[in-house]
């Protein structure tokens, strides 16, 4: 209005603001331009709970009901976290958003609980220090294979992720039966492709596991084959290690209680989470032809495997921790 000639007086009386603001308006104008109509944040109302008030708060919602004397349950809630602040004096009032605000901040998050299950494996630096040599520097007169069971395969609805209007999941039978028996995959992750190579059987003992043996000896003649395996009774049969002994493969031992250090494990969590996870298949054809088709499309995008637990403490292990940290 003031650059098409309006005088302070004719805009103040149309947009009833007083002569000085648009004075000031029209000079901070002149003087910045288009920046003097920036909002001008004044950053909001100061806190009022404090660092240290803060740093109590995510001390005591990180510790268990039950260090502060209270038996009636196990785990806080942000109402209960909020009594026990306001009942001890930690806080004069705090409302449970500004509890929630406050956690997130800190980087406090509602977690569920995981269980650690320690080795007894009084060999384990040795043997850990072994597969992630394999892995880190794949011999080069051979190949490393990494081998397991999954499974069972049952015939049963399983929960899942899928994206869908909000308010309306899919929905799954919650009952069924095992009229059809259960099967068992057997497969084996080859490090230099990336690629798995398995086949699904009903049994899965020592017969079964040295027939995919004699298949990956097969796949590939003249190289030494690397078979990282846990220690499940089968792998572990004479007749799997006489094989092993005759047919230039070597068979190269988990430490107890540490599939984790099994590559293909990975691989089965995937394979659950994008083939068998939200699906009902009501006969084993099904499902197996579900798997097939996952690692079909899996193999032909499949890179060599490397980097394994790169920024893992375990690589700086030089003692085996009897408990989780």
């Amino acid at each position: 209005m003031s650059g098409q000639g309006q005088a302070v007086r004719d805009i103040t009386s149309l947009m009833r603001v007083s002569e000085d603001y648009v004075r000031d308006v029209i000079h901070a104008f002149n003087e910045r331009g288009l920046a003097a109509l920036d909002p001008k944040w004044s950053g909001g109302r100061s806190r009022t709970i404090g660092e240290a008030i803060r740093e109590r708060i995510c001390l005591i919602a990180r510790t268990s009901p039950a260090d502060w004397g209270i038996t009636a349950f196990s785990t806080w809630s942000l109402a209960k976290l909020r009594e026990h602040l306001l009942a001890r004096g930690t806080v004069a009032a705090v409302s449970r958003e500004t509890l929630r605000r406050i956690l997130r901040d800190a980087g406090v998050s509602w977690q569920a609980t995981t269980t650690w299950k320690a080795s007894t494996d009084p060999d384990f630096l040795v043997k850990m220090q072994r597969i992630l040599d394999l892995y880190d520097h794949p011999p080069a007169d051979g190949r490393v294979i990494c081998v397991d069971e999954f499974g069972p395969l049952n015939l049963m609805p399983r929960k899942g992720r899928a994206w869908r209007s909000a308010g309306s999941p899919r929905r799954l039978r919650a009952t069924y039966n095992r009229h059809h028996g259960v099967m068992h995959m057997l497969a084996a992750l080859d490090l230099t492709t990336g690629k798995i190579h398995y086949r699904i059987r009903r049994r899965k003992r020592h017969r079964e596991f040295l027939d995919l043996l004699k298949t990956l000896r097969a796949r590939w003649p003249g190289q030494r084959l690397y078979l990282v395996m846990d220690n499940f009774s089968p792998h572990r049969h004479p007749d799997v290690r006489n094989w092993a002994a005759d047919n230039d493969a070597e068979l190269v031992f988990l430490p107890t209680y540490s599939s984790w250090l099994n590559w293909i494990e990975a691989e089965f969590a995937a394979l659950r989470y994008f083939a068998l996870n939200g699906t009902d298949h009501l006969t084993h054809a099904e499902q197996n032809a579900a798997i097939a088709a996952y690692i079909r499309w899996r193999n032909a995008r499949a890179q060599p495997k490397t980097g394994f637990a790169t920024d893992s403490p375990i690589r700086t292990w030089t003692h085996y921790p009897t408990k989780a940290a």
